[in-house]
């Protein structure tokens, strides 16, 4: 025989499923009156929510909260729900939950008989606004949650109304699916409140983070969009340093300066995120702030040498001198293991993919130059690829040559893809036909060349240097000789090296013939 308890919540089910459809309009009415006065008063808030209680979230609060014993009808059992309809307000922050009930209590102002509250544009709404908000919860975190009545016909269906920030949501949702769904933690009340209430603090952290990007797209004073998707790189790498800085000094005991890699990680996480207008930015820095707060609870030892789960496998002669130079590196250069311990850490997944995507990225900001372009308008396209591949070669070996990290940074890619305009200029402006590039090339690659050294204050060596003037004596028409030759002539004779860009000054390519 089945126990009386189960044949009253059979009734009570029963009866809820004859008023769902009413309790389904009220809940609508509801969310769409608070949107109204909402949207009226612009206090950030981004969504409403609403439900109508499940059948199987009623059965367990009946049995539960032991209403079987407490009410003797089903129908007493409803009216006495307070959440039979949920409503939920979301804001962005959680000062924000603060300014939305001031804002209700303005707005609900006329006092009901029943000691509730009403706007007069709609009584059949009504709040309790006396009790004490925000309210604390059993576990002792707060929470703004009002109790609502709402007339329908001849019945009255209380609602919940609830108002949270972003984190609150989420910290809500923690609580509910994990502890408050799972009775087997229950035996662990001490430790598992301590570990909420640690989550509880860094979702409270992550919020005031929240609130300071908020701030600073605020302070802008520009609609550029360009100018916002700096703000937010900047803010992103300021992040990923902040966190890295710590997590370095608690594992080596001291912090090295890598900010100039934070900005090409920033960099590549917006490109390899396909980021390309305003939202796309504010998607991708969401994503990876996610991330990071999650990084931020992990210990990383910054001791251990990187690992490739396979062998690397590259595309091209670019990809492979590049990306062997960087393996030789990786776990004896002490900058190229915090960069791509970082990089790897924040980018979930396989280390050996990850690598040949950064790989990719570092020729994409070389071969995505515009100026290259030009070379197809002049020459045709196979004539044009051959030139094009001279080029990247004299940028990848020169990334070979100089062995350092400093290659990679923002500023100097962004002075070698300057570089790389005005040797393109140069060759669409004196070179007419694809055999004149044959026979000039060398020239212009060695120029080339010489020219991303100096960027870097690389030196090269005097035999190199005097190769090149022979060269140029040749073909005069092309290399214009400096005066400064005369100047230099007595010390190239006693130097085995000189500075790239002391080497500049003694040879130009002149812009026109």
């Amino acid at each position: 025989m089945e126990l009386k308890l189960f044949g009253f919540v059979n009734e009570v089910i029963d009866y809820m499923n004859d008023i769902t459809e009413e309790l389904e309009v009220a809940s609508n009415d509801i969310k769409v009156f608070m949107k109204e006065i909402l949207e009226l008063s612009n206090d950030g808030y981004l969504n409403i929510n609403r439900r109508v209680k499940s059948v199987d979230s009623l059965k367990e609060k009946i049995l539960r909260a032991n209403y079987y014993k407490k009410y003797d009808s089903s129908k007493e059992c409803i009216s006495n729900l307070s959440d039979l309809i949920g409503i939920r307000i979301e804001c962005r922050f959680i000062e924000d939950e603060q300014r939305i009930y001031t804002m209700l209590k303005r707005c609900f102002s006329m006092y009901h008989s029943d000691g509730y509250y009403y706007n007069s544009l709609n009584e059949n709404i009504r709040l309790e606004l006396d009790s004490q908000q925000p309210q604390v919860q059993k576990n002792g975190f707060q929470i703004y949650r009002i109790d609502g009545k709402y007339a329908y016909n001849d019945k009255l269906f209380n609602f919940e109304l609830q108002i949270k920030s972003l984190v609150n949501v989420f910290w809500g949702e923690i609580e509910h699916k994990i502890i408050y769904k799972n009775n087997n933690y229950t035996i662990w009340d001490g430790f598992f409140k301590d570990i909420m209430g640690s989550i509880n603090k860094n979702l409270s952290m992550i919020d005031k983070q929240l609130h300071i990007i908020d701030d600073q797209f605020k302070q802008l004073n520009t609609i550029n969009p360009a100018v916002r998707k700096n703000q937010i790189e900047t803010t992103l790498a300021k992040m990923i340093y902040d966190i890295f800085s710590s997590k370095i000094k608690n594992s080596i005991g001291f912090i090295v300066d890598f900010r100039k890699s934070c900005n090409t990680i920033m960099k590549y996480i917006f490109r390899s995120n396909h980021a390309e207008n305003l939202d796309d930015y504010k998607s991708t820095l969401v994503k990876t702030f996610s991330r990071l707060n999650d990084i931020s609870e992990n210990e990383i030892d910054f001791t251990d040498e990187i690992i490739f789960e396979r062998e690397i496998r590259f595309e091209d002669e670019f990809s492979k001198v590049m990306g062997e130079t960087i393996i030789s590196n990786i776990n004896s250069d002490f900058q190229w293991n915090i960069f791509f311990r970082i990089l790897f850490e924040i980018e979930l997944g396989n280390n050996a993919e990850d690598f040949e995507t950064f790989i990719g990225f570092i020729k994409g900001r070389f071969s995505k130059n515009r100026s290259l372009s030009k070379l197809y308008l002049l020459f045709n396209n196979s004539e044009a690829d051959d030139i094009v591949d001279d080029l990247m070669r004299v940028i990848v070996y020169s990334f070979q040559r100089i062995d350092s990290i400093n290659f990679i940074y923002d500023t100097n890619i962004e002075e070698i893809n300057y570089t790389l305009n005005y040797i393109v200029n140069l060759i669409c402006k004196n070179i007419e036909t694809y055999n004149d590039w044959l026979e000039r090339k060398d020239l212009y690659i060695e120029y080339f060349e010489v020219r991303i050294l100096a960027i870097f204050e690389h030196k090269i060596e005097i035999k190199q240097v005097n190769k090149f003037l022979e060269k140029a004596k040749e073909k005069s028409n092309v290399i214009e000789i400096s005066e400064d030759i005369l100047e230099y002539a007595n010390k190239l004779v006693n130097l085995s090296e000189i500075e790239a860009d002391q080497a500049l000054k003694l040879f130009k390519l002149p812009s026109t013939f």
